[in-house]
């Protein structure tokens, strides 16, 4: 017998049949012997709805209210489920975050799992019953709803996974597991067997829709492994595992891209010490997240600093920045938000030289010009001009020979 923790997103309770065919799934898993969890996520587009509704009464929706409002979405699933289960003759038993609890800090609207009290779980399991949780939502130590962000849901399973010391997380979605790229530009794209929690982490910031980028954190922390599979088919997905030494042989394992970002340039901003920490400083306290930064020295005690961030916050960014840009004596302040960022992971590129030459070549030879540059141990990131997104990740694709397996 094993304990396991299943999570099925949006597009896989889409309506009242998938929702019957996610529980007949789950009840298929029990009856092989094993404790079954359910993380569930709102329906698709119901997330999405509610936010609409916000905004046609308030330009900036208040965060508190905000989160009140969004975790009405998977009260509405993990109610659903549970009828169906029993109308199955399998007992099923709904928990809202604040019901277990899932305790979080109060960063409505992004806010982050400090703890959960599985003792509630426990009890249902032992019971023999199936344990239903609302994705995406916790509770703050005094009382208020909070939301986790967008795939938050990902988040919460793990987390759930590892309260309860389960054996496995399988995160259900509408893709069969993690591909070199995505398949939807790609028609090449291959389907990875295995990739560890490190590249993982990597293309889930970089871009990657598959997983939640704290679900790979919680994962990594915790040595849990995760079973990313399709709800729609029973074919075995990409497992996310410790590194071992064969990985270390893979120079590049996928290909990602994020057309979720914009950039902000200041212009002749004063080159002295603490002007740095005076721009970022409140775009940090607004918890607005900066990705690349380059600074670029002019002639006299001058230079100009240019950063990305989610195109989500790109409005209020600049407007947060001009403001500070004024304070600080800078000259002006410009905007982006028609780029992307596309990036090359592999956790063999440790060990291999020429990985950025041979990327920057591919680039150079589709007449794709590279706008920022970043990189790290595993992974190379270019912002390029949004137009050219599709191209690059499919010149990369093709230049690093991602078809025929990883290149090594």
């Amino acid at each position: 017998m094993a304990l396991i923790v299943q999570k099925f997103g949006g597009t896989s309770v889409a309506d009242c049949e998938r929702i019957k065919n996610v529980v007949r799934r789950v009840i298929a898993t029990k009856k092989k012997g094993n404790d079954m969890v359910v993380v569930l996520s709102a329906m698709a587009g119901q997330t999405n709805h509610l936010i609409s509704l916000a905004q046609e009464m308030q330009e900036f929706p208040h965060p508190r209210e905000m989160d009140v409002l969004l975790s009405t979405g998977e009260q509405v699933t993990i109610a659903l489920f549970c009828m169906a289960a029993r109308e199955m003759g399998v007992e099923a038993v709904s928990f809202l975050g604040h019901q277990i609890p899932i305790r979080t800090d109060d960063a409505h609207t992004r806010a982050r799992i400090e703890d959960i009290d599985a003792e509630k779980l426990k009890a249902v399991l032992k019971e023999g019953q199936i344990a239903v949780v609302a994705g995406f939502q916790g509770v703050t130590g005094t009382g208020d709803i909070t939301t986790l962000g967008r795939g938050g849901s990902d988040t919460t399973a793990v987390a759930v996974a590892v309260a309860l010391d389960a054996n496995l997380c399988e995160i259900f979605t509408d893709v069969d597991g993690v591909y070199s790229t995505d398949p939807n530009i790609c028609a090449t794209a291959r389907k990875l067997d295995r990739i560890s929690y490190e590249e993982m982490l990597e293309m889930a910031s970089l871009g990657a829709k598959v997983l939640e980028i704290r679900s790979v954190e919680f994962a990594m922390r915790y040595a849990m492994p995760l079973h990313v599979r399709s709800s729609f088919t029973d074919t075995p997905g990409t497992m996310v595992v410790k590194e071992d030494a064969t990985m270390e042989n893979i120079l590049v394992s996928g290909v990602t891209y994020s057309r979720d970002e914009a950039r902000i340039t200041i212009s002749k901003v004063p080159d002295r010490p603490g002007i740095a920490a005076a721009i970022f400083r409140p775009i940090s306290d607004a918890g607005m997240v900066v990705d690349m930064i380059i600074q670029n020295a002019r002639a006299g005690d001058l230079t100009d600093m240019t950063f990305t961030v989610p195109r989500a916050d790109y409005r209020q960014t600049m407007e947060l920045v001009k403001r500070v840009a004024s304070k600080i004596g800078a000259e002006n302040v410009a905007g982006d938000d028609s780029i992307a960022k596309v990036s090359i992971v592999g956790v063999g590129m440790r060990n291999h030289s020429g990985v950025a030459g041979r990327m920057f070549e591919i680039l150079a030879s589709h007449g794709i010009n590279v706008l920022m540059i970043s990189t790290s141990e595993i992974k190379i990131s270019c912002v390029i001009e949004e137009k050219f997104t599709e191209l690059a990740v499919r010149a990369l694709h093709d230049g690093f020979e991602l078809d025929k397996g990883p290149a090594t």
